[in-house]
């Protein structure tokens, strides 16, 4: 294996949208996905039809709403955490973790937050405070580690095609980029960022006023990669013919392109 791919895609429901989840995996063949908004418990996870595809899974469902699963091509992921520490009473699916491919690899569905001010604006930035302060560990760990996902944040104007639209959703509020912009301070690289520094990239369109068609959209899923495994990234990108197809998901697979080793 010259180069490691791997790609965060939510799927905005995996049993609806497993036709294109088994066309894209076909077609791009990444060799780790990380998914997320699964809506569907454990036991409606179609790990037989991943599984043929050639990909071995875990997975942190939930009925209707949230959940993540990591997919490795070739090999079983080696879980490592199942939800993020504290929280408690917290129940919903959205962290999950394990060691794939040699990458330790976070899977993460960040709370969108909406509507704000209110308890789920709370709940969003409680969340976040959680992940930047377990991130720091994973940070300096000494091992190569992504954390990979849909984190409901734009961190920047230029991440979205008109920001007045959005001035009251939680994606774009301050807090949230703050937060974002914290667990970048880590020492945290954004991948995409990295590849692309002055162009405008999207990872979402949602489904109103045609702004897929009109190219409306927001760079909201993420890879993070720590100082272990920074230097060995050499590309990135987001397959936007996925968010084409009929009944699409509104978000698109979001890539990157690791060298197997560090070079440095």
């Amino acid at each position: 294996m010259d180069s490691l791919k791997i790609a965060t895609f939510n799927i905005n429901g995996i049993r609806s949208r497993l036709a294109a989840l088994l066309e894209w995996l076909k077609r791009e063949a990444p060799d780790i996905v990380c998914l997320q908004e699964l809506k569907a418990p454990d036991a409606a996870f179609p790990i037989r039809e991943i599984q043929a595809a050639g990909y071995g899974a875990i997975w942190h469902g939930q009925v209707s709403w949230n959940g993540v699963a990591i997919l490795a091509q070739g090999i079983e992921p080696q879980e490592t955490r199942r939800g993020l520490p504290g929280g408690h009473g917290d129940t919903h699916s959205r962290y999950l973790e394990a060691v794939a491919h040699g990458v330790i690899v976070g899977c993460l569905y960040l709370p969108n937050g909406n509507p704000q001010p209110g308890p789920k604006f709370d709940y969003k930035l409680a969340w976040f405070e959680r992940l930047i302060q377990y991130a720091a560990a994973h940070c300096d760990s000494g091992h190569p580690v992504v954390l990979a996902g849909d984190y409901n944040v734009v961190p920047t104007d230029e991440d979205i095609y008109n920001p007045r639209s959005w001035l009251k959703d939680a994606l774009l509020q301050p807090e949230s980029r703050d937060c974002y912009r914290r667990l970048l301070a880590q020492g945290w690289t954004d991948s995409i960022r990295a590849r692309y520094p002055n162009d405008r990239i999207y990872t979402f369109w949602d489904y109103f006023r045609q702004h897929w068609q009109k190219n409306s959209g927001l760079r909201i899923d993420h890879l993070l990669l720590n100082a272990q495994l920074a230097p060995r990234l050499c590309g990135a990108g987001v397959d936007r013919w996925v968010r084409d197809q009929v009944h699409a998901s509104d978000h698109a697979p979001t890539w990157i392109q690791l060298e197997t080793r560090d070079k440095r």
